[in-house]
């Protein structure tokens, strides 16, 4: 499984598809650096998602997606071209939210179902405190 985490007002900004092209001239100093590293060694700035696999469990992927924003998409595969840009991070040019197998999230209303209607939304592997 990969996981995209991201605040709930970029969802409803950018729906349905994420691209950083878009947002790119809204970001600060050190994410517009980031930004040049990724286009100097990628030619683009590709949507950051963890991978899980046996040493990197989907809890861990989800609580460190969390650390993004208060709701993570998973997904069981992605659409190419796919970059591996860590052990456990890859990268893909745009990430069409339409996509997502289950949406994790502390947000408690129906605007994110409203949007994603059929989508299951999982709370077992939530860490406790967001439960």
């Amino acid at each position: 499984m990969f996981y995209h985490g991201i605040k709930w007002e970029y969802v409803r900004k950018e729906y349905p598809l994420l691209s950083p092209r878009r947002i790119a001239g809204k970001n600060g100093k050190a994410q517009c650096m980031d930004r040049l590293h990724l286009l100097q060694q990628f030619g683009l700035e590709p949507v950051h998602l963890l991978e899980a696999d046996d040493s990197y469990p989907d809890e861990r992927c989800i609580a460190e997606c969390l650390a993004f924003g208060d709701t993570v998409f998973a997904f069981e595969r992605l659409s190419l071209p796919m970059w591996q840009l860590s052990r456990h991070e890859v990268g893909v040019e745009v990430l069409d939210l339409r996509t997502c197998s289950a949406i994790y999230t502390k947000r408690h209303d129906a605007k994110v179902w409203e949007l994603f209607p059929g989508v299951r939304r999982i709370s077992d592997l939530l860490p406790m405190k967001f439960l």
